[in-house]
């Protein structure tokens, strides 16, 4: 059951996620234009929406640097990573797909193939992948740093035990919030992955689809919003097991 919470949870994400970038940069779309204030607040709430969906069933880490993050301090079973990180993968690519499907006139009507690439995966404003790198490894390290903050304020309330509710009230919004501050300070450089699911599934989708005018994949950059993303995961979860807060 979690890893179907999973699966549904990151085809929610990417569903909401990348249909706001394909919405504000395909031609003829209402939303043409509509800018990255659009596509950060579009991705927060994308967030939220998956959380408050399967939260309760897998704990909606939707994102593999989450799930090996929490792993790297104890806070979840090593042995369920493989399939939690399969079902995230797929769970993107299902999105990518309906993605596709939902604009499918307006792949055609648009004619510029990065831009037809940007509604699948990102991509630097300026190319040079070690600094790529550390945008990445810097935002997924405040979000997962965040999320375990966010959690841990259920859990401190002297004699009230608040975490139940907490987590099926605020906490998921609260998460979407932080997804959209991150985007808005860190997400500039390289349209900020902070989850290799995110980038990779719907990446592959590109590659596969029958997108009309497609260019290139991008794939000799495709290991930067991966290889980030998981270091800056399990620092942000190793520095938070390190502060002490958690206890």
């Amino acid at each position: 059951m979690e890893y179907l919470a999973e699966f549904i949870g990151t085809a929610i994400l990417i569903l909401l996620g990348n249909g706001v970038v394909a919405g504000a940069v395909l031609k003829k779309s209402k939303a043409e234009n509509g800018g990255w204030v659009l596509i950060t607040l579009g991705w927060g709430l994308a967030v939220a929406m998956a959380v408050y969906a399967v939260g309760s069933i897998s704990g909606a880490h939707i994102n593999p640097a989450v799930t090996i993050g929490l792993a790297s301090i104890g806070e979840f079973d090593w042995a369920m990573v493989p399939g939690y990180l399969g079902a995230q993968i797929l769970g993107a690519m299902t999105g990518a797909l309906l993605v596709f499907l939902t604009y499918y006139k307006h792949w055609e009507a648009t004619d510029d193939s990065d831009v037809k690439l940007a509604p699948y995966s990102t991509s630097p404003a300026i190319k040079s992948k070690p600094w790529n790198l550390v945008t990445e490894v810097v935002g997924t390290f405040m979000l997962v740093f965040g999320v375990l903050a966010i959690g841990a304020n259920g859990e401190h309330i002297d004699g009230v035990d608040l975490q139940s509710a907490y987590a099926t009230g605020t906490a998921p919004l609260l998460t979407g919030l932080l997804v959209v501050a991150i985007g808005m300070s860190l997400g500039g450089p390289t349209g900020y992955a902070i989850n290799p699911a995110r980038d990779l599934g719907p990446r592959i989708m590109h590659a596969v689809l029958p997108i009309p005018g497609k260019g290139g994949s991008e794939w000799a950059y495709a290991w930067v919003p991966v290889v980030g993303p998981v270091v800056g995961g399990v620092a942000g979860a190793l520095v938070w097991q390190a502060t002490g807060f958690a206890l």
